[in-house]
């Protein structure tokens, strides 16, 4: 029995001790980093990636210095720890291919993060950014300007540079600065624009992370502005309805004629505002008298369909009115609401109805929320009614319910009189 107990703590003091061991070597090994070690004393420009690479997606994954600038850490030497492997600080031109030594590697990738895609140096060589630098201009963005240097995190990374609120900031230090983009003669309006979009909204007031920036309409590694054909394409990833619509509509032909772009006739590209009624229609802020002249058909069809929705709202407006006012009266109107959000849904799918630019559709939509609005009208002004008969019937059992204690009061006073005799 004492050798079974001996034996047990033996092995458990070997456990530990081989622990230590194991653990007194990864120690060694991270003071053996003579790359760190050296770049903590000098100055802060070559001191800060010691700082940074704490963070860095990289180091979580066991990388360390000499998986990219090559070298040997573990030498004290500095010429000895530049050894032939050595690769330094790569120039801006070189900097998408020494990236792109391990991120096109579908081999090496496959060890850290197999979903990781390999086609981004590839696609960076497509983009305008590419292009230009492979004519010489280092002024375009390269992997550093968009994903940082040593302290790359995580796309997912609420911090990183290129998650979904910190991009449009992140695209807009080279594209909203006028000195920077001088010659290259495009317009540097594109973050202030969509900032006040509705897409802008949807990211930074209701942090929808789903909302569209920057890469989601001109792509990531391989960025360009989508042409003039492409742009229905580019919409339609989010909003199918709406292009399917257009695709049946006689705009569609119309605009590949005169080499229009679709969706950004009417909506604009960057500073997409929300949809407004007042788009349709005859007045100031309508879109369709950019092509339609008074008495054309286009005219009249637009004129129509402004019209019946400002009719269908008024009518749904009335209704919410009826209801609101028969619930505060203490009146069950809860089957009524359900009602009229169903016509309050057709008023949405009424509003996609004039991409297609389908009259007879369009009317049929109309009609449909036109009858369930009548058959609400109808249980809204019976419950009107039932207040109303409600309200009477309480009146009639106040007085009744007064007239009765009087009674009752003149009676005891009465009696009270007889008793005092």
């Amino acid at each position: 029995m004492k050798e079974m107990k001996f034996n047990k703590f033996y092995f458990i003091f070997l456990g530990l001790m081989i622990l230590s061991l194991f653990l007194l070597q990864v120690t060694e090994a991270e003071a053996q980093n003579s790359c760190l070690e050296c770049h903590r004393e000098l100055e802060d420009g070559l001191r800060a990636p010691v700082e940074a690479f704490k963070n860095d997606i990289h180091q979580k994954f066991g990388l360390t210095c000499v998986s990219c600038h090559g070298g040997n850490e573990k030498e004290d030497d500095l010429e000895s720890a530049k050894d032939s492997s050595f690769k330094g600080t790569p120039g801006r031109k070189q900097i998408p291919a020494f990236c792109g030594d391990c991120h096109q590697d579908s081999d090496y990738i496959r060890k850290y993060n197999p979903s990781l895609r390999i086609d981004q140096l590839g696609l960076y060589w497509t983009s305008q950014h590419g292009k230009l630098l492979k004519k010489g201009d280092i002024k375009v963005a390269v992997c550093i300007d968009c994903h940082g240097s040593h302290g790359i995190l995580e796309a997912s990374h609420p911090k990183s540079l290129v998650f979904p609120w910190n991009l449009p900031s992140m695209c807009g230090r080279c594209h909203s600065d006028k000195e920077y983009m001088r010659e290259y003669s495009i317009p540097i309006t594109q973050e202030k624009d969509y900032r006040e979009s509705v897409h802008a909204r949807a990211l930074f007031e209701k942090k929808d992370l789903s909302a569209a920036v920057c890469n989601d309409c001109h792509g990531n590694h391989g960025a360009m502005p989508p042409g003039v054909s492409a742009i229905a394409f580019v919409c339609h990833q989010c909003h199918p309805s709406a292009s399917e619509l257009f695709s049946q509509s006689p705009h569609k032909e119309a605009f590949g004629e005169m080499g229009i772009s679709e969706c950004e006739a009417c909506h604009e590209n960057h500073r997409i505002l929300p949809p407004r009624d007042e788009m349709l229609g005859t007045g100031e802020e309508s879109v369709c008298l950019n092509c339609h002249e008074q008495g054309s058909k286009g005219f009249e069809v637009s004129s129509l369909y402004r019209n019946r929705i400002e009719s269908f709202k008024n009518k749904i407006k009335k209704m919410e009115e009826i209801l609101e006012t028969a619930e505060r009266k203490g009146v069950e109107v809860s089957e009524s609401k359900f009602d009229l959000r169903e016509a309050q849904n057709l008023l949405v799918m009424v509003r996609n109805l004039t991409h297609s630019l389908n009259v007879d559709d369009f009317e049929k939509k109309i009609n449909e929320g036109e009858e369930i609005l009548s058959s609400v009208q109808e249980k809204g002004e019976k419950a009107l009614n039932e207040a109303k008969f409600r309200k009477r019937g309480l009146i009639i059992a106040t007085i009744f319910i007064f007239l009765l204690a009087t009674a009752i009061f003149l009676k005891i006073k009465k009696i009270e009189k007889k008793i005092e005799r």
